[in-house]
């Protein structure tokens, strides 16, 4: 296995073993391909994803902006989906990627959106 990939995985099972959702709080999770980007909002307790968004959905997709702009926008998806679920904290989990970049831009989009953590 690539040592990249797995050095990111021992990183994020170790951010995993202090970080869970609940159904009031739940677990932002966020997952970085090379060329999109995708967050989750996970109750731990039950195993369910009470929502998500990803820069592969029409409206985001259909905008041509750069990578960390679309992140942005993931964010603010996520955070506006979460508000019809009536959350407002949640617990983020940067999935082992270094909070820079394209990660930064979401927590930033889903601060702006409304999300509390």
């Amino acid at each position: 296995m690539n040592s990249k990939i797995s050095s990111r995985q021992k990183i994020h099972y170790r951010i995993r073993k202090k970080v869970s959702g609940t159904a009031s709080k739940p677990r932002l999770s966020v997952f970085r391909s090379n060329k999109d980007i995708y967050a989750q909002l996970v109750d731990d307790d039950n195993h369910q994803t009470l929502a998500s968004a990803s820069s592969r959905e029409k409206d985001i997709a259909a905008q041509k902006v750069t990578k960390i702009e679309a992140s942005k926008l993931v964010g603010e998806a996520l955070a506006r989906k979460s508000a019809d679920l009536g959350i407002t904290e949640v617990v983020f989990d940067r999935g082992g990627y270094l909070y820079h970049g394209r990660v930064k831009a979401l927590a930033d989009g889903a601060r702006e959106g409304g999300l509390k953590f």
